[in-house]
């Protein structure tokens, strides 16, 4: 179960293997050389009051709070680490046979939630035919639920590599946006990550989604 701290996002994100120090040793180095340059230009940008200097320093300044934001989440009893790129996303604990995490953006998972799923596959399995199986199994009993846009999926990179699906439905009277990242691990082992998010909410949390998923790896 999650402590008080880590039920908002705090507790948790710690490095625990040399890959992951290795990362918040290199964002700190960014975030240190980029709060330089933000000096200078913003003393540049004073100095000749140029809107270049000025549109650079805005960008350097998005930069460094992007960097800030980003923080690793693993825990010592799962096999896998991930970035959540704002503090918004928060850590649900789930218990059932195991205990297993979700994430939540903000305070309503309308806007926007992440799922997790470890599968065991036969080898040769393809995305298109997990993805066929979780429609033909689970999407299509959604409430509106609108075939995906490309059912073929789209090639996806990160640290593992994948095909993406997406698709529509309703859910409480609004329309909803549903991801799934089928990552691979092996030739047996496929990791599902399922987000879903109100299609208006979608274009504010379509960056961070992509991000996450490019960041899933093992440890």
């Amino acid at each position: 179960m999650l402590s008080p701290l880590e039920h908002f996002g705090v507790g948790r994100f710690w490095p625990t293997t040399t890959r992951d120090v290795r990362a918040v040793v290199i964002r700190l180095i960014i975030a240190v050389v980029l709060i330089l340059l933000i000096g200078a230009l913003s003393c540049s940008a004073a100095l000749a009051g140029g809107r270049i200097e000025q549109a650079a320093f805005l960008l350097l300044v998005s930069c460094v709070l992007a960097t800030a934001q980003t923080r690793t989440f693993t825990r010592d009893d799962i096999e896998y680490a991930l970035d959540l790129p704002s503090p918004a996303w928060q850590v649900i604990s789930r218990l059932d046979v195991h205990d297993h995490f979700e994430f939540r953006y903000g305070d309503d998972a309308a806007n926007g939630y992440l799922r997790l799923r470890k599968m065991l596959v036969d080898p040769g399995t393809s995305a298109t035919e997990l993805f066929q199986r979780d429609e033909r199994w689970e999407l299509q009993q959604l409430p509106g639920y609108v075939l995906c846009r490309d059912c073929n999926g789209r090639n996806f990179k990160g640290e593992l590599s994948g095909s993406v699906f997406e698709y529509e439905y309703v859910s409480s009277g609004k329309p909803m946006h549903g991801q799934i990242y089928y990552l691979q691990l092996d030739k047996r082992t496929i990791y599902a990550l399922r987000f879903t998010v109100a299609g208006d909410k979608l274009p504010a949390v379509r960056d961070q989604i992509d991000a996450i998923a490019r960041s899933f790896r093992l440890k």
